[in-house]
């Protein structure tokens, strides 16, 4: 990942320096820049109408969401239950985007052929609920899936350390999982900044994913921090116009102002 983000400041230095030394065409460059470092949007389904579910899908592929977020609680690691495999394949036959989907249960390691069967492309299981991470994160990556350790807020991210170059996301909770329309939790700003700079010294290529409480209010501050993806539930299917708020988050860009 070091390499990769040397290469891209390499080609946004050149850009700077070939263009004109005026404010307004440096921030072009930095926004052209910006853009190929795009961030990932994956609405959450448990804000969802699931009467109405098969058009929520829909409305998902052909909005400019990257994933399809599917929170599975089983009342026991967490005080909530909300579905489990038939709502999956059910969701697979018509979704078009990956499924990224979340696992907030005990003993995942026991379920991980289940989920790849039931169509998951990306399964996170919670460093809290999984005694043996390394060999549950391998079972993932055979199945053929992405491999994420999901945290919660009390979690300090140096408990990553060790596994961080083996998985493909992090999934931050940015709120006590359990339930949809909480309130964001500010202390995972520092938390990204510091998981941050743990993927870099490992030269990890994983992705950081803020579940819980993503608005258009916090957006900016996250990507600064260095979130990539952006969890967005209530956000998202209580807005007016879902398929324009994606596009929204979608397109949030850092402050440059400064520059």
């Amino acid at each position: 990942m070091e390499t990769e983000l040397r290469n891209e400041f390499r080609i946004l230095n050149l850009e700077l320096l070939t263009s004109t030394s005026t404010s307004t065409n440096r921030k072009a460059v930095i926004f052209g820049y910006l853009r190929r470092m795009s961030h990932l949007i994956a609405p959450s389904i448990l804000s969802a109408d699931f009467g109405k579910l098969n058009e929520d899908i829909e409305m998902l592929n052909r909005s400019e969401a990257d994933w399809i977020h599917c929170d599975v609680m089983d009342g026991r690691f967490v005080p909530n239950i909300s579905f489990g495999f038939p709502i999956l394949k059910a969701v697979k036959k018509i979704a078009t985007k990956p499924l990224d989907v979340h696992l907030m249960i005990l003993e995942p390691e026991k379920y991980i052929d289940d989920f790849k069967n039931a169509g998951a492309d990306i399964l996170s299981v919670h460093l809290e609920a999984s005694p043996h991470l390394h060999r549950t994160i391998a079972a993932i990556k055979e199945k053929g899936m992405m491999a994420g350790v999901a945290i919660n807020p009390h979690s300090p991210v140096s408990l990553l350390e060790e596994i961080i170059a083996d998985v493909d996301v992090v999934c931050m909770m940015s709120v006590n999982p359990g339930f949809g329309g909480q309130r964001f939790i500010e202390n995972t700003y520092n938390k990204v900044r510091q998981l941050k700079d743990i993927i870099l010294a490992r030269n990890s290529k994983a992705k950081i994913e803020i579940d819980g409480g993503v608005d258009l209010n916090n957006v900016t501050a996250l990507l600064r921090a260095g979130a990539d993806v952006l969890v967005a539930g209530n956000t998202v299917f209580s807005s007016r116009n879902p398929v324009e708020t994606i596009s929204v988050l979608k397109h949030f860009l850092p402050n440059t102002s400064q520059v």
